[in-house]
């Protein structure tokens, strides 16, 4: 954290000379140190964020290209005379632990163009899906990949 503080401090200050980098040193310690003792920041946190920062990238770009994969699906299905949508309701339970694991995924069904999440009960998620086809994949690969950025557990070692 001091590093990026001090970074920003240079990036803010627009030139570097050892006054500069002295006082800017200084005040990021000083900063450090107020977060630690004052906010309880706690370095561990902030290294099992950057931990996970790898699978966070590797999601997102997964999840742009399923937006795109399915938003072609949903095109085909409504320029197509020869298909013809079948809606319905679905259901699936969830591994992921946390509210935010959950929320994501909520959120990234819903991003998907043709699936909605409609109710979320504890680990049962209500999905409306605009063909059958699209149930398919619900949960599955989507939910191992938020798995991966998700916090553990508490009692948990990060892995």
């Amino acid at each position: 954290m001091v590093l990026i503080l001090f970074g920003f401090w240079l990036l803010l200050e627009g030139r570097v000379d050892l006054e500069i980098a002295l006082v800017g040193l200084a005040l990021s310690g000083a900063i450090y140190l107020f977060a630690w003792r004052a906010l309880g920041y706690q370095p561990k946190r902030e290294w099992a964020y950057i931990r996970r920062l790898p699978a966070l990238i590797r999601y997102v770009g997964w999840l742009i290209a399923e937006v795109f994969r399915s938003g072609w699906a949903v095109i085909r299905l409504i320029w197509s005379p020869r298909l013809v949508a079948q809606p319905r309701l679905t259901s699936f339970r969830t591994r992921l632990h946390s509210r935010s694991g959950r929320v994501v995924l909520a959120n990234s069904i819903t991003m998907t163009p043709g699936t909605i999440t409609v109710d979320i009960r504890g680990d049962r998620f209500l999905v409306h899906c605009l063909d059958t086809d699209f149930s398919e994949g619900l949960g599955g690969g989507m939910e191992e990949r938020i798995a991966k950025v998700e916090a553990p557990r508490k009692g948990e070692v990060d892995a």
